[in-house]
């Protein structure tokens, strides 16, 4: 007899992987404390993180 590969059904968590909120760009922004603020040409710049994906982003105001 020959080997018999088990199909399984694609579960919809696992077809729907790679589409979370993240890389749709709807981040989860939280403040990040490690360095809550530096100064940069004059300009206060605050350092964000995302709750989800863990990606930094800067923002000068």
């Amino acid at each position: 007899m020959s080997n018999v590969l088990q199909f399984k059904k694609i579960r919809p968590k696992d077809q729907h992987r790679g589409k979370t909120l993240c890389k749709s760009g709807f981040h989860k922004w939280e403040i990040a404390n490690e360095h809550p603020f530096g100064v940069k040409s004059g300009k206060l710049i605050s350092r964000y993180r995302c709750q989800r994906c863990g990606k930094i982003k800067t923002e000068a105001k």
